[in-house]
Protein backbone atom coordinates (compact mmCIF):
# COMPACT_ATOMS: atom_id res chain seq x y z
CA UNK A 1 0.00 0.00 0.00
CA UNK A 2 1.34 3.38 -1.05
CA UNK A 3 -0.02 6.85 -1.78
CA UNK A 4 0.29 8.50 -5.18
CA UNK A 5 -0.52 11.98 -6.45
CA UNK A 6 -0.12 13.79 -9.76
CA UNK A 7 -0.92 17.41 -10.65
CA UNK A 8 -0.89 19.37 -13.89
CA UNK A 9 -1.59 23.03 -13.13
CA UNK A 10 -1.17 26.55 -14.46
CA UNK A 11 1.39 27.52 -11.82
CA UNK A 12 4.02 25.84 -9.63
CA UNK A 13 2.91 22.47 -8.25
CA UNK A 14 5.60 21.79 -5.64
CA UNK A 15 3.60 22.95 -2.62
CA UNK A 16 0.39 21.26 -3.79
CA UNK A 17 2.20 17.95 -4.29
CA UNK A 18 3.72 18.25 -0.82
CA UNK A 19 0.31 19.00 0.71
CA UNK A 20 -1.23 16.07 -1.16
CA UNK A 21 1.41 13.68 0.19
CA UNK A 22 0.87 14.96 3.73
CA UNK A 23 -2.81 14.04 3.41
CA UNK A 24 -1.85 10.57 2.09
CA UNK A 25 0.86 9.97 4.71
CA UNK A 26 -1.28 7.26 6.34
CA UNK A 27 -0.71 5.11 3.23
CA UNK A 28 3.04 4.88 3.76
CA UNK A 29 5.63 6.14 6.22
CA UNK A 30 8.80 4.53 4.92
CA UNK A 31 9.79 6.95 2.14
CA UNK A 32 8.53 9.92 0.15
CA UNK A 33 9.37 11.58 -3.13
CA UNK A 34 8.36 14.28 -5.62
CA UNK A 35 9.41 14.85 -9.21
CA UNK A 36 8.42 17.94 -11.21
CA UNK A 37 8.97 19.20 -14.74
CA UNK A 38 9.11 22.68 -16.25
CA UNK A 39 8.91 21.30 -19.77
CA UNK A 40 12.68 21.28 -20.26
CA UNK A 41 14.13 19.54 -17.21
CA UNK A 42 12.92 17.33 -14.39
CA UNK A 43 13.63 17.94 -10.70
CA UNK A 44 13.59 15.06 -8.22
CA UNK A 45 13.77 14.75 -4.46
CA UNK A 46 13.15 11.46 -2.63
CA UNK A 47 14.45 9.74 0.49
CA UNK A 48 13.46 7.52 3.41
CA UNK A 49 11.27 9.13 6.05
CA UNK A 50 8.05 11.03 6.52
CA UNK A 51 7.05 13.75 4.08
CA UNK A 52 7.82 16.51 6.57
CA UNK A 53 11.35 15.13 7.05
CA UNK A 54 12.23 14.38 3.44
CA UNK A 55 11.40 17.86 2.12
CA UNK A 56 13.08 20.94 3.52
CA UNK A 57 12.71 24.50 2.21
CA UNK A 58 15.68 24.27 -0.16
CA UNK A 59 14.32 21.03 -1.63
CA UNK A 60 10.95 22.65 -2.28
CA UNK A 61 12.46 25.65 -4.02
CA UNK A 62 14.35 23.33 -6.36
CA UNK A 63 11.19 21.45 -7.41
CA UNK A 64 10.26 23.75 -10.26
CA UNK A 65 7.49 23.36 -12.83
CA UNK A 66 3.77 23.22 -13.40
CA UNK A 67 3.54 19.44 -13.58
CA UNK A 68 4.64 16.72 -11.20
CA UNK A 69 3.92 13.51 -9.34
CA UNK A 70 4.55 12.36 -5.77
CA UNK A 71 4.65 9.17 -3.74
CA UNK A 72 4.62 7.93 -0.15
CA UNK A 73 5.82 4.40 0.30
CA UNK A 74 5.77 1.50 2.65
CA UNK A 75 7.65 -1.66 1.69
CA UNK A 76 5.69 -4.82 0.84
CA UNK A 77 8.63 -7.16 1.33
CA UNK A 78 10.32 -5.68 4.35
CA UNK A 79 12.85 -3.62 2.40
CA UNK A 80 13.39 -0.09 3.64
CA UNK A 81 16.14 0.93 1.21
CA UNK A 82 16.12 4.54 0.01
CA UNK A 83 17.10 3.19 -3.42
CA UNK A 84 13.52 1.97 -3.78
CA UNK A 85 11.90 5.27 -2.84
CA UNK A 86 9.70 6.62 -5.62
CA UNK A 87 9.15 8.24 -8.08
CA UNK A 88 11.39 6.29 -10.48
CA UNK A 89 12.67 8.01 -13.63
CA UNK A 90 13.92 6.83 -17.03
CA UNK A 91 15.01 9.25 -19.75
CA UNK A 92 13.90 7.20 -22.75
CA UNK A 93 11.56 7.72 -24.41
CA UNK A 94 10.73 11.37 -23.74
CA UNK A 95 11.60 11.27 -20.01
CA UNK A 96 9.20 9.23 -17.87
CA UNK A 97 8.62 9.10 -14.11
CA UNK A 98 6.25 6.81 -12.21
CA UNK A 99 4.49 6.70 -8.85
CA UNK A 100 2.91 3.28 -8.32
CA UNK A 101 0.67 1.67 -5.73
CA UNK A 102 0.22 -2.09 -5.83
CA UNK A 103 2.24 -5.20 -6.54
CA UNK A 104 3.02 -7.10 -9.74
CA UNK A 105 2.63 -10.83 -9.21
CA UNK A 106 4.82 -11.65 -12.23
CA UNK A 107 7.55 -9.08 -11.53
CA UNK A 108 10.37 -11.66 -11.55
CA UNK A 109 9.37 -12.93 -14.97
CA UNK A 110 9.06 -9.38 -16.30
CA UNK A 111 12.43 -8.39 -14.90
CA UNK A 112 14.05 -11.21 -16.88
CA UNK A 113 12.11 -10.31 -20.04
CA UNK A 114 13.20 -6.69 -19.79
CA UNK A 115 16.86 -7.68 -19.65
CA UNK A 116 16.72 -10.49 -22.21
CA UNK A 117 14.26 -9.17 -24.80
CA UNK A 118 13.77 -5.43 -24.22
CA UNK A 119 17.43 -4.71 -23.38
CA UNK A 120 16.53 -2.64 -20.34
CA UNK A 121 18.37 -2.73 -17.02
CA UNK A 122 16.52 -2.77 -13.69
CA UNK A 123 18.53 -1.22 -10.88
CA UNK A 124 16.43 -2.12 -7.82
CA UNK A 125 14.22 -4.94 -6.53
CA UNK A 126 11.13 -2.75 -6.91
CA UNK A 127 8.31 -3.95 -9.13
CA UNK A 128 7.46 -0.27 -9.67
CA UNK A 129 10.68 0.16 -11.62
CA UNK A 130 9.70 -2.91 -13.63
CA UNK A 131 6.29 -1.39 -14.39
CA UNK A 132 7.88 1.88 -15.52
CA UNK A 133 10.28 0.11 -17.86
CA UNK A 134 7.53 -2.03 -19.35
CA UNK A 135 5.55 1.12 -20.12
CA UNK A 136 8.65 2.89 -21.47
CA UNK A 137 9.50 -0.02 -23.77
CA UNK A 138 5.95 -0.29 -25.10
CA UNK A 139 5.67 3.47 -25.62
CA UNK A 140 8.97 3.51 -27.51
CA UNK A 141 7.67 0.70 -29.72
CA UNK A 142 4.53 2.58 -30.82
CA UNK A 143 5.46 6.27 -30.69
CA UNK A 144 7.49 8.30 -33.13
CA UNK A 145 8.88 11.78 -32.62
CA UNK A 146 5.37 13.10 -32.11
CA UNK A 147 3.50 11.64 -29.15
CA UNK A 148 -0.30 11.32 -29.31
CA UNK A 149 -2.93 10.05 -26.84
CA UNK A 150 -3.39 7.02 -29.08
CA UNK A 151 0.26 6.08 -28.62
CA UNK A 152 -0.15 6.29 -24.86
CA UNK A 153 -3.29 4.18 -24.82
CA UNK A 154 -1.64 1.51 -26.99
CA UNK A 155 1.29 1.42 -24.56
CA UNK A 156 -1.05 1.02 -21.57
CA UNK A 157 -2.92 -1.77 -23.40
CA UNK A 158 0.42 -3.55 -23.85
CA UNK A 159 1.15 -3.09 -20.12
CA UNK A 160 -2.15 -4.80 -19.35
CA UNK A 161 -1.23 -7.71 -21.61
CA UNK A 162 2.17 -8.20 -19.98
CA UNK A 163 1.67 -7.29 -16.31
CA UNK A 164 -0.30 -9.23 -13.74
CA UNK A 165 -1.31 -8.21 -10.26
CA UNK A 166 -2.41 -4.85 -8.87
CA UNK A 167 -1.30 -1.45 -10.09
CA UNK A 168 -2.65 2.04 -9.82
CA UNK A 169 -0.06 4.32 -11.40
CA UNK A 170 0.53 7.90 -12.42
CA UNK A 171 3.27 8.60 -14.98
CA UNK A 172 4.68 11.99 -15.87
CA UNK A 173 5.89 12.41 -19.45
CA UNK A 174 8.17 15.42 -19.49
CA UNK A 175 6.92 18.07 -21.89
CA UNK A 176 3.77 16.11 -22.78
CA UNK A 177 1.54 15.55 -19.74
CA UNK A 178 0.41 13.06 -17.10
CA UNK A 179 -0.96 9.53 -17.54
CA UNK A 180 -2.97 7.62 -14.93
CA UNK A 181 -4.02 4.01 -15.27
CA UNK A 182 -5.41 1.14 -13.22
CA UNK A 183 -5.09 -2.62 -13.58
CA UNK A 184 -7.94 -4.55 -15.27
CA UNK A 185 -9.39 -5.50 -11.87
CA UNK A 186 -9.16 -2.05 -10.31
CA UNK A 187 -7.73 -3.54 -7.13
CA UNK A 188 -5.93 -0.45 -5.82
CA UNK A 189 -7.75 2.92 -5.76
CA UNK A 190 -7.06 5.97 -7.91
CA UNK A 191 -9.29 9.03 -8.46
CA UNK A 192 -9.37 12.03 -10.77
CA UNK A 193 -10.37 15.61 -9.94
CA UNK A 194 -10.05 19.13 -11.27
CA UNK A 195 -10.74 22.73 -10.45
CA UNK A 196 -11.10 25.92 -12.45
CA UNK A 197 -8.77 28.91 -12.19
CA UNK A 198 -8.76 32.18 -14.12
CA UNK A 199 -5.96 30.70 -16.24
CA UNK A 200 -7.88 27.48 -17.00
CA UNK A 201 -8.55 23.99 -15.61
CA UNK A 202 -6.07 22.30 -13.32
CA UNK A 203 -6.04 18.52 -12.95
CA UNK A 204 -5.16 16.14 -10.13
CA UNK A 205 -4.78 12.38 -9.70
CA UNK A 206 -4.61 10.78 -6.24
CA UNK A 207 -5.01 7.51 -4.36
CA UNK A 208 -7.92 8.88 -2.33
CA UNK A 209 -10.48 11.63 -2.78
CA UNK A 210 -9.50 13.26 0.53
CA UNK A 211 -6.33 14.56 -1.14
CA UNK A 212 -8.48 16.31 -3.74
CA UNK A 213 -10.71 17.79 -1.06
CA UNK A 214 -7.88 19.29 0.94
CA UNK A 215 -6.34 20.93 -2.13
CA UNK A 216 -9.64 22.36 -3.35
CA UNK A 217 -10.16 20.00 -6.28
CA UNK A 218 -13.56 18.56 -7.09
CA UNK A 219 -13.77 14.79 -7.34
CA UNK A 220 -14.88 13.95 -10.88
CA UNK A 221 -14.67 10.16 -10.77
CA UNK A 222 -12.52 7.12 -10.16
CA UNK A 223 -10.23 5.85 -12.87
CA UNK A 224 -12.05 2.72 -14.00
CA UNK A 225 -10.57 -0.77 -13.93
CA UNK A 226 -8.38 -1.15 -17.01
CA UNK A 227 -8.80 2.50 -18.00
CA UNK A 228 -6.15 5.11 -18.78
CA UNK A 229 -6.43 8.91 -18.52
CA UNK A 230 -4.04 11.28 -20.28
CA UNK A 231 -3.92 14.99 -19.50
CA UNK A 232 -1.89 16.93 -22.06
CA UNK A 233 0.04 20.14 -21.44
CA UNK A 234 -2.91 22.22 -22.67
CA UNK A 235 -5.11 20.69 -19.97
CA UNK A 236 -7.15 18.49 -22.29
CA UNK A 237 -8.35 15.21 -20.80
CA UNK A 238 -8.26 12.04 -22.91
CA UNK A 239 -9.66 8.73 -21.61
CA UNK A 240 -9.84 5.22 -23.02
CA UNK A 241 -10.53 1.70 -21.82
CA UNK A 242 -7.31 -0.20 -22.51
CA UNK A 243 -8.03 -3.66 -21.08
CA UNK A 244 -9.81 -6.35 -23.06
CA UNK A 245 -11.95 -7.80 -20.29
CA UNK A 246 -11.93 -5.51 -17.24
CA UNK A 247 -13.63 -6.87 -14.13
CA UNK A 248 -13.92 -4.31 -11.35
CA UNK A 249 -12.78 -5.99 -8.13
CA UNK A 250 -11.55 -3.31 -5.70
CA UNK A 251 -9.72 -4.31 -2.53
CA UNK A 252 -12.23 -4.39 0.31
CA UNK A 253 -9.48 -3.91 2.91
CA UNK A 254 -9.26 -0.27 1.81
CA UNK A 255 -12.66 0.21 3.45
CA UNK A 256 -11.75 -1.84 6.51
CA UNK A 257 -8.48 -0.15 7.38
CA UNK A 258 -6.33 1.46 4.71
CA UNK A 259 -8.27 4.48 3.50
CA UNK A 260 -9.16 7.57 5.49
CA UNK A 261 -12.82 7.66 6.56
CA UNK A 262 -13.37 10.98 4.77
CA UNK A 263 -12.49 9.43 1.40
CA UNK A 264 -14.85 8.19 -1.27
CA UNK A 265 -13.44 5.23 -3.20
CA UNK A 266 -15.22 3.65 -6.18
CA UNK A 267 -18.31 5.63 -5.26
CA UNK A 268 -18.37 4.26 -1.70
CA UNK A 269 -18.04 6.49 1.35
CA UNK A 270 -15.44 4.82 3.54
CA UNK A 271 -17.04 6.31 6.66
CA UNK A 272 -20.52 5.07 5.78
CA UNK A 273 -19.15 1.61 4.93
CA UNK A 274 -17.54 1.41 8.38
CA UNK A 275 -20.77 2.46 10.06
CA UNK A 276 -22.54 -0.38 8.26
CA UNK A 277 -19.80 -2.80 9.33
CA UNK A 278 -20.50 -1.89 12.95
CA UNK A 279 -24.23 -2.25 12.48
CA UNK A 280 -23.97 -5.70 10.92
CA UNK A 281 -21.48 -6.90 13.51
CA UNK A 282 -23.83 -5.77 16.30
CA UNK A 283 -26.66 -7.76 14.70
CA UNK A 284 -24.44 -10.84 14.64
CA UNK A 285 -23.48 -10.38 18.28
CA UNK A 286 -27.12 -10.07 19.30
CA UNK A 287 -28.02 -13.23 17.34
CA UNK A 288 -25.23 -15.30 18.85
CA UNK A 289 -25.10 -13.75 22.33
CA UNK A 290 -28.46 -12.16 23.16
CA UNK A 291 -27.81 -12.23 26.92
CA UNK A 292 -24.44 -10.47 26.70
CA UNK A 293 -23.15 -8.59 29.75
CA UNK A 294 -21.28 -5.79 27.93
CA UNK A 295 -21.18 -2.54 29.91
CA UNK A 296 -19.34 -0.31 27.47
CA UNK A 297 -18.05 -0.26 23.88
CA UNK A 298 -14.59 1.22 23.40
CA UNK A 299 -12.90 1.68 20.00
CA UNK A 300 -9.22 1.14 19.33
CA UNK A 301 -8.42 4.43 17.63
CA UNK A 302 -8.66 5.59 14.95
CA UNK A 303 -10.01 3.37 12.16
CA UNK A 304 -12.55 1.48 14.30
CA UNK A 305 -14.42 4.50 15.70
CA UNK A 306 -17.23 4.48 13.15
CA UNK A 307 -17.89 0.75 13.58
CA UNK A 308 -17.73 1.03 17.38
CA UNK A 309 -20.19 3.93 17.43
CA UNK A 310 -22.74 1.96 15.45
CA UNK A 311 -22.21 -1.18 17.54
CA UNK A 312 -22.85 0.75 20.77
CA UNK A 313 -26.01 2.23 19.27
CA UNK A 314 -27.42 -1.12 18.13
CA UNK A 315 -26.41 -2.91 21.35
CA UNK A 316 -27.90 -0.06 23.41
CA UNK A 317 -24.81 0.24 25.62
CA UNK A 318 -22.53 3.16 26.37
CA UNK A 319 -19.85 4.27 23.92
CA UNK A 320 -16.69 5.64 25.50
CA UNK A 321 -13.22 6.68 24.41
CA UNK A 322 -10.94 4.55 26.54
CA UNK A 323 -7.62 4.99 24.77
CA UNK A 324 -5.75 8.17 24.01
CA UNK A 325 -3.55 8.00 20.94
CA UNK A 326 -0.12 9.56 20.50
CA UNK A 327 -0.43 10.84 16.93
CA UNK A 328 3.32 11.01 16.48
CA UNK A 329 3.70 7.24 16.37
CA UNK A 330 3.18 5.54 13.00
CA UNK A 331 0.60 2.90 12.13
CA UNK A 332 1.85 -0.30 13.76
CA UNK A 333 0.30 -2.58 11.11
CA UNK A 334 2.58 -1.18 8.40
CA UNK A 335 5.77 -0.89 10.42
CA UNK A 336 8.51 -3.02 8.85
CA UNK A 337 9.54 -5.18 11.82
CA UNK A 338 7.74 -7.20 14.48
CA UNK A 339 9.92 -5.82 17.29
CA UNK A 340 9.22 -2.26 16.19
CA UNK A 341 5.47 -2.95 16.05
CA UNK A 342 5.51 -4.43 19.55
CA UNK A 343 7.42 -1.49 21.02
CA UNK A 344 5.14 1.03 19.36
CA UNK A 345 1.80 -0.19 20.72
CA UNK A 346 2.30 1.11 24.26
CA UNK A 347 4.00 4.24 22.96
CA UNK A 348 0.98 4.88 20.75
CA UNK A 349 -1.91 4.18 23.14
CA UNK A 350 -2.61 4.94 26.78
CA UNK A 351 -5.67 3.74 28.67
CA UNK A 352 -8.05 5.95 30.66
CA UNK A 353 -8.46 3.82 33.81
CA UNK A 354 -11.87 5.25 34.77
CA UNK A 355 -13.47 3.90 31.60
CA UNK A 356 -12.29 0.34 32.30
CA UNK A 357 -12.33 -0.13 36.06
CA UNK A 358 -14.87 -2.73 37.15
CA UNK A 359 -16.53 -2.97 33.73
CA UNK A 360 -17.12 -5.64 31.11
CA UNK A 361 -15.61 -3.98 28.06
CA UNK A 362 -16.14 -4.66 24.36
CA UNK A 363 -13.09 -3.46 22.46
CA UNK A 364 -13.71 -2.87 18.75
CA UNK A 365 -10.94 -2.91 16.15
CA UNK A 366 -11.02 -2.83 12.37
CA UNK A 367 -9.30 -6.23 12.08
CA UNK A 368 -6.99 -8.72 13.77
CA UNK A 369 -3.92 -9.54 11.69
CA UNK A 370 -0.91 -10.81 13.63
CA UNK A 371 -2.63 -10.42 16.99
CA UNK A 372 0.38 -8.58 18.45
CA UNK A 373 -1.39 -5.25 18.84
CA UNK A 374 -4.63 -6.87 20.02
CA UNK A 375 -2.85 -8.88 22.70
CA UNK A 376 -1.09 -5.84 24.15
CA UNK A 377 -4.22 -3.67 24.06
CA UNK A 378 -6.25 -6.34 25.87
CA UNK A 379 -3.54 -6.53 28.51
CA UNK A 380 -3.67 -2.73 28.87
CA UNK A 381 -7.43 -2.92 29.40
CA UNK A 382 -6.99 -5.52 32.14
CA UNK A 383 -4.27 -3.48 33.81
CA UNK A 384 -6.67 -0.51 33.76
CA UNK A 385 -9.14 -2.55 35.82
CA UNK A 386 -11.52 -4.15 33.31
CA UNK A 387 -13.43 -7.11 34.77
CA UNK A 388 -13.86 -8.81 31.39
CA UNK A 389 -12.47 -7.88 27.98
CA UNK A 390 -14.32 -8.90 24.83
CA UNK A 391 -12.93 -8.17 21.40
CA UNK A 392 -14.85 -7.43 18.18
CA UNK A 393 -13.29 -7.33 14.71
CA UNK A 394 -15.10 -5.31 12.03
CA UNK A 395 -13.45 -7.62 9.48
CA UNK A 396 -13.58 -11.41 9.12
CA UNK A 397 -10.62 -13.56 10.21
CA UNK A 398 -7.49 -12.70 8.18
CA UNK A 399 -6.18 -16.11 7.15
CA UNK A 400 -4.31 -15.50 3.89
CA UNK A 401 -1.53 -13.12 2.77
CA UNK A 402 -2.33 -10.16 0.58
CA UNK A 403 -0.24 -10.19 -2.61
CA UNK A 404 -1.65 -7.02 -4.17
CA UNK A 405 0.33 -4.37 -2.33
CA UNK A 406 -0.55 -4.75 1.35
CA UNK A 407 2.19 -6.22 3.53
CA UNK A 408 0.17 -8.82 5.36
CA UNK A 409 2.62 -11.33 6.81
CA UNK A 410 3.23 -14.94 5.92
CA UNK A 411 0.32 -17.26 6.53
CA UNK A 412 1.93 -18.74 9.67
CA UNK A 413 2.16 -15.29 11.29
CA UNK A 414 -1.60 -14.62 10.90
CA UNK A 415 -3.19 -15.34 14.26
CA UNK A 416 -6.48 -16.61 12.75
CA UNK A 417 -4.83 -19.21 10.52
CA UNK A 418 -5.89 -22.65 11.73
CA UNK A 419 -7.71 -21.21 14.75
CA UNK A 420 -11.37 -20.77 15.63
CA UNK A 421 -12.66 -17.54 17.20
CA UNK A 422 -12.47 -19.23 20.61
CA UNK A 423 -8.86 -20.22 20.01
CA UNK A 424 -7.98 -16.72 18.79
CA UNK A 425 -9.53 -15.32 21.99
CA UNK A 426 -7.27 -17.56 24.05
CA UNK A 427 -4.25 -16.59 21.97
CA UNK A 428 -4.73 -12.84 22.37
CA UNK A 429 -6.02 -13.00 25.96
CA UNK A 430 -9.65 -11.98 25.37
CA UNK A 431 -12.66 -13.44 27.15
CA UNK A 432 -14.46 -13.64 23.82
CA UNK A 433 -13.79 -12.71 20.18
CA UNK A 434 -16.46 -11.98 17.60
CA UNK A 435 -15.63 -11.60 13.92
CA UNK A 436 -17.56 -9.99 11.08
CA UNK A 437 -18.98 -12.44 8.53
CA UNK A 438 -17.51 -12.03 5.05
CA UNK A 439 -20.96 -11.78 3.49
CA UNK A 440 -21.82 -8.91 5.84
CA UNK A 441 -18.55 -7.12 5.11
CA UNK A 442 -19.18 -7.31 1.36
CA UNK A 443 -22.76 -6.12 1.85
CA UNK A 444 -21.59 -3.20 3.98
CA UNK A 445 -19.27 -2.00 1.25
CA UNK A 446 -21.47 -2.84 -1.73
CA UNK A 447 -24.43 -0.93 -0.32
CA UNK A 448 -22.49 2.23 -1.12
CA UNK A 449 -22.23 1.27 -4.80
CA UNK A 450 -24.41 -1.66 -5.92
CA UNK A 451 -22.79 -1.55 -9.38
CA UNK A 452 -19.70 -3.23 -7.94
CA UNK A 453 -20.33 -6.93 -8.42
CA UNK A 454 -17.27 -8.27 -6.59
CA UNK A 455 -14.40 -7.23 -4.35
CA UNK A 456 -10.94 -8.61 -3.80
CA UNK A 457 -11.37 -10.38 -0.46
CA UNK A 458 -8.33 -12.65 -0.82
CA UNK A 459 -6.94 -12.07 2.67
CA UNK A 460 -10.18 -13.48 4.10
CA UNK A 461 -11.10 -16.29 1.69
CA UNK A 462 -7.89 -17.04 -0.24
CA UNK A 463 -9.53 -16.29 -3.60
CA UNK A 464 -7.11 -14.16 -5.66
CA UNK A 465 -9.05 -12.32 -8.36
CA UNK A 466 -6.19 -12.21 -10.87
CA UNK A 467 -6.23 -16.00 -11.04
CA UNK A 468 -2.44 -16.41 -11.12
CA UNK A 469 -1.65 -16.88 -7.43
CA UNK A 470 -1.08 -20.45 -6.33
CA UNK A 471 0.47 -22.37 -3.47
CA UNK A 472 4.01 -22.13 -4.85
CA UNK A 473 3.81 -18.38 -5.29
CA UNK A 474 2.50 -17.92 -1.75
CA UNK A 475 5.33 -20.08 -0.42
CA UNK A 476 7.87 -17.87 -2.19
CA UNK A 477 6.18 -14.71 -0.94
CA UNK A 478 6.29 -16.11 2.59
CA UNK A 479 10.07 -16.46 2.36
CA UNK A 480 10.40 -12.88 1.12
CA UNK A 481 8.29 -11.55 3.96
CA UNK A 482 10.24 -13.35 6.65
CA UNK A 483 13.91 -14.13 6.01
CA UNK A 484 14.59 -11.50 3.36
CA UNK A 485 12.78 -8.89 5.41
CA UNK A 486 15.47 -9.49 8.02
CA UNK A 487 18.20 -8.63 5.55
CA UNK A 488 19.17 -11.92 3.88
CA UNK A 489 20.17 -10.52 0.49
CA UNK A 490 21.47 -13.85 -0.77
CA UNK A 491 18.10 -15.44 -0.12
CA UNK A 492 16.47 -12.47 -1.84
CA UNK A 493 18.21 -13.43 -5.08
CA UNK A 494 17.15 -17.03 -4.64
CA UNK A 495 13.53 -16.04 -4.05
CA UNK A 496 13.49 -13.82 -7.14
CA UNK A 497 14.57 -16.85 -9.18
CA UNK A 498 12.07 -19.01 -7.34
CA UNK A 499 9.17 -16.67 -8.08
CA UNK A 500 10.00 -16.75 -11.78
CA UNK A 501 9.77 -20.54 -11.94
CA UNK A 502 6.14 -20.51 -10.84
CA UNK A 503 4.65 -18.78 -13.91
Amino acid sequence: MCGIVGILAKGPVNQALYDGLIVLQHRGQDAAGIITSDGQRVYLRKDNGLVRDVFQAHHMVALRGTMGIGHVRYPTAGCASSAEAQPFYVNSPFGLAIAHNGNLTNAAELREELFRDDQRHINTDSDSEVLLNIFAHELHAVAGIRLTPEHIFRAVAAVHRRCRGAYAAVIMISGFGIVAFRDPYGIRPIVYGRHATPEGLEHMIASESVALDVLGYKLVRDVRAGEALFIDMDGNLHAQQCAQNPVQSPCIFEHVYMARPDSIIDGISVYKARLRMGEKLAYKLLREWPDHDIDVVIPIPDTSRAAALEMAKELDVKYREGFIKNRYIGRTFIMPGQAQRARSVRQKLNAIDLEFRGKNVLLVDDSIVRGTTSRQIIQMAREAGATKVYFASAAPPVRYPNVYGIDMPSIHELVATGRSATEVAAEIGADRVIYQDLEDLIAAAREGNPEIRQFDTSCFDGVYVTGDVGREYLAAIERIRSDVAKGDTVLNDLVSTELHTYY
